[in-house]
């Protein structure tokens, strides 16, 4: 019996040279999951676990020509966006995906764990766009802050998942919120590491293939957060800095080795 198809999930994001977040993180996350990872790559950047040190964005036509490629032949079951670069790259992934018909996370990165910026204000403009077409836009909490809070975010209608692992104190708290339904909170003890690289990363694209899949979006969230709990517990220590998380020693459905 031949066996079963993974779950195609396009990813649409970034480079991290030091493989601990962007798109390398996502195609480990999607790769242990059990999924096909496909790539749009919107900009390179030169990074590790100390910061950021250059970031040099594609061409918009370029980020396009890869979209267009991926879903012309392979297709896919679920898209998850990260790091954009530009208004012109934000607009052109916003363009492509409008009409897809499958489920889209949007993790709307605007500063890398390191503090380097990696969304000007115009691409932050078209994040208005992008949250429209998502499924669910995962933001942390400075990012959810520069959206404009909870409020704002109400009157959007857009479903969101407000990360707490930004937040201080014990627990990590997060809220899945969405219009016309009750919040569903999760609330776990906080794992005190310093190798964080990459966690948003991982969430979103995590969700995203759990979607795929066919889970329902609290099921995704549920799934995907127990897999960034283990790959936290998980990290090899590598580096001086933040630290890339232990992708590699958790596996679907078995949650670890």
């Amino acid at each position: 019996m031949a066996a079963a198809r993974p779950p195609r999930v396009l990813v649409i994001a970034g480079s991290d040279s030091s493989g601990g977040a962007g798109i390398q993180a996502d195609i480990k996350t999607v790769t242990m999951l059990g999924g096909y990872a496909m790539t749009a790559i919107t900009a390179v950047t030169a990074q590790n676990t100390r910061g950021v040190r250059s970031v040099e964005a594609l061409p918009p036509d370029m980020v396009a020509a890869q979209i267009d490629a991926c879903l012309e032949d392979v297709g896919a079951d679920a898209v998850k966006i990260g790091m954009l670069g530009s208004a012109d790259i934000a607009e052109v992934v916003a363009d492509r995906l409008e009409d897809l018909g499958k489920p889209i996370v949007f993790d709307p990165v605007m500063v890398a764990t390191s503090g380097a910026a990696l969304a000007d204000e115009g691409t932050i403009e078209v994040f208005e766009w992008l949250m429209e077409l998502a499924t669910l836009t995962t933001p942390n909490v400075p990012e959810l802050a520069a959206l404009g809070g909870a409020a704002a975010m109400a009157e959007r209608g857009v479903a969101y998942l407000a990360k707490g692992g930004d937040a201080d104190g014990p627990l990590v708290e997060d809220r899945l919120v969405r219009p016309g339904m009750d919040d569903v909170v999760w609330s776990e003890a906080r794992i005190v590491t310093r190798h964080s690289h990459g966690t948003g990363c991982t969430l979103a694209s995590a969700i995203a293939t759990h979607l795929a899949r066919g889970a329902s979006l609290e099921q995704a969230v549920a799934e995907a957060r127990l897999f960034v709990r283990e790959a936290l517990k998980a990290a090899p220590g590598f580096g001086f800095g933040n630290g890339p998380l232990g992708h590699q020693a958790v596996r679907w459905p078995d949650g670890k080795v």
